[in-house]
Formats: structure tokens, sequence, C-alpha cells
């Protein structure tokens, strides 16, 4: 397992699709762009802002009940790549054990933002998936991270709590 960090939420542009970018804590630093819907973008841009709603949001509720139930997620693991579609467990200890929980990558990265856990990855996703970011400073690079924030703002104005449903 490699240990990743959450780098961004931004929008893919020109499709205006939200991606969440992980990065490798060491070795290459290879980078996981992963597409993921508007409400989990939020919800994890959210959680990375510390935005506080006027009532829990699922993921924050997800986290409520288990401080309830005296659990604790110990950790995020994106564990496969089939085809296009990307998998995911949740790592949850409680006085019964550990268990592994499938979900999103989406929904387990939101959590783990909340939860303070570390995310992995399997050696084979990034294998399979993972690239290092070109850096090459010999074009108009520079201006790319305002456009895809502003974009990204945007998309945030545009979105409430009241999107999620009830």
């Amino acid at each position: 397992m490699i240990e990743l960090e959450l780098v961004a939420v931004r929008v893919e542009l020109p499709s205006n699709t939200p991606v969440m970018v992980l990065r490798e804590l060491q070795g290459r630093r290879r980078q996981l762009s992963i597409f993921i819907g508007g409400p989990e973008a939020t919800a994890i841009a959210f959680a990375m802002e510390g935005v506080e709603t006027p009532r829990p949001l699922t993921h924050d509720l997800f986290c409520d009940v288990l401080d309830g139930l005296s659990a604790q997620l110990e950790r995020v693991v994106i564990t496969e790549l089939r085809e296009t579609t990307y998998y995911a467990d949740l790592e949850v200890s409680s006085a019964s054990g550990l268990q592994h929980i499938s979900a999103r990558p989406s929904d387990a990265v939101a959590l783990a933002v909340r939860a303070g856990c570390p995310i992995f990855s399997s050696e084979e996703v990034l294998d399979t998936a993972g690239f290092i970011e070109d850096t090459g400073s010999d074009d108009d690079s520079d201006d790319l991270p305002e456009a895809v924030v502003e974009e990204f703002k945007q998309f945030i104005e545009q979105v409430s709590p009241e999107d999620f449903g009830s």
C-alpha cells in the first residue's frame, strides 16, 4: 500500500467535470486523477475548507454514526481499477475488530478528510493509472491553476446543502 495525499478537487476543462487529485506522499510522487460527481466534489471541498453546514451532510452524518458506535475510520484504500471504475475500502475499527467496507473513492476520501485519517492506494492502481505531473515551464501553464480555481469557485457558488437531499 502506498500513502497518498489529497492535492485538490477541481473542475476538468472543457468538460466541467469534477475531479479529485491524489498524489503519493513519497517515492515517485505519482498522481491519480479520479472523476467524481458534483455533490461528492462539493462534499470534499467543504471538508477541505472547514465549511460547517446548519445540518450534517451525509458524510458528516456517517462520521457522527461512527462516533456514536465507538468506531473509528482508520484509513481508506483505493483498492482497484476495473475498466474506468475505481474501487475503495473503508477500514473501520471497533470493539468487534477491523471491518473492510466497500465504498466509492469519492465517498471514502470525503470521509477521510473529515476523520483526518490517511488515504492509501494499492501499487497496482498507481501502476495502471498513476502519472507524474509534467511541470515543464516552457508554456503558459502558470495561467491554468487560476482558471481552474475560478471555475471551481463558480461551481461551489451554484450548489447548496439542499442539493444533497435529506
